[in-house]
């Protein structure tokens, strides 16, 4: 479990229950019904902002319960309403009903809001049961009890470029290098396990966020290596770069591994623009970079990556070329941003 995802408990106010009066006057001690009604729950509302990058919060705190609203009074006075509850939660933060497992809403714009469990509303006061016939009712209804629901957080992160490879590809290190994140960095697989992101300047007042994806393995799709919780991280980037390590014995199998496990995942990560970097190029002599690298774009050509870059996070290889090709890379779903 990790920290960007929270099971929560919510619960909404019970309506005010309505009051049974009569008005009491001078020569007039029974002078008909005025009790009040009563006033409706607080609701918890949801709400993203762009303040916030963690479910942390959630994970120490399980269970939000919004005020109930006040009973109605004597002279037609209406109880005063409950409290609301707002949660705040960062952009990009899907709700899915514990019960059934239903998407409720995917917050993912700052200010975006969502009535996940609206207020009981209030009783009725027997100043509204009057008729003809029953000229001084003595009954009132009661509030109407507030909603309970469980709800999993699930926060996907919002990045422009996804960094995918297999575990020890070189992908925290070159978050490092070019942008001023600081992921933990060893010679070991796994290093990273929760994805991580850093803001890469571009140059001429652009910039994009590029997210260090934790390591895929064959059957990441299915889960293995928690390879549910890595893939979702990548679901809403706008372009992929793909890292192999040249030093492997079939980077092409390593390359064929990663497209399959994107592709069994959902069809919009099989269609995202792509790119390949061939990764830790201070690691080979001069003739295996280039077996490595030819056998690596002839793999790109046959699948559609738009450019294949050998970089060297260690020496600074190519990374004058990367942010070019990360600026085409982001341009190419935000028409917007081109001159």
């Amino acid at each position: 479990m990790f920290l960007d995802i929270a099971t929560i408990k919510l619960e909404s106010g019970k309506g005010g229950d309505g009051c049974v009066s009569t008005r009491r006057e001078k020569y007039m001690p029974r002078g008909g019904p005025d009790g009040g009604n009563g006033g409706t729950g607080g609701s918890v509302w949801l709400e993203a902002t762009d303040e916030m990058s963690t479910l942390l919060d959630f994970r120490y705190r399980r269970h939000y319960k919004a005020a109930p609203g006040k009973a109605g009074g004597g002279n037609r006075r209406s109880g005063p309403d409950g409290q609301d509850v707002t949660l705040l939660v960062p952009c990009g933060t899907a709700f899915y009903d514990e019960a059934d497992d239903n998407l409720l809403v995917d917050l993912l714009e700052h200010g975006q809001r969502y009535l996940v469990a609206p207020g009981g509303r209030g009783g009725k006061g027997n100043w509204e049961f009057r008729n003809a016939r029953n000229q001084t009712p003595m009954h009132a209804q009661s509030g109407r009890p507030g909603r309970q629901i469980t709800v999993r957080l699930e926060l996907k992160l919002i990045a422009d470029i996804g960094l995918v490879g297999e575990p020890n590809a070189g992908k925290s290190t070159l978050l490092s290098v070019v942008t001023a994140a600081r992921p933990k960095v060893a010679d070991y697989p796994f290093t990273t396990l929760v994805p991580n992101l850093g803001i890469v300047d571009l140059g001429d007042f652009n910039s994009c966020t590029l997210a260090d994806i934790p390591g895929l393995i064959e059957g990441a799709a299915e889960g293995k290596g928690l390879g549910h919780e890595f893939l979702r991280h990548v679901e809403r980037t706008r372009a992929l770069l793909l890292l192999v390590d040249p030093s492997l014995e079939a980077p092409r199998r390593a390359l064929d591994v990663l497209r399959v496990e994107l592709k069994r995942h959902g069809q919009r990560l099989a269609e995202l623009p792509f790119a390949v970097l061939v990764t830790k190029q201070d690691l080979l002599d001069e003739t295996g970079a280039a077996e490595a690298l030819a056998m690596v774009r002839q793999w790109g050509q046959d699948h559609g990556a738009l450019e294949v870059l050998p970089i060297s996070s260690a020496t600074g290889q190519g990374l004058g070329d990367l942010k070019k090709l990360l600026l085409r890379l982001y341009r190419i779903n935000s028409p917007e941003n081109v001159d």
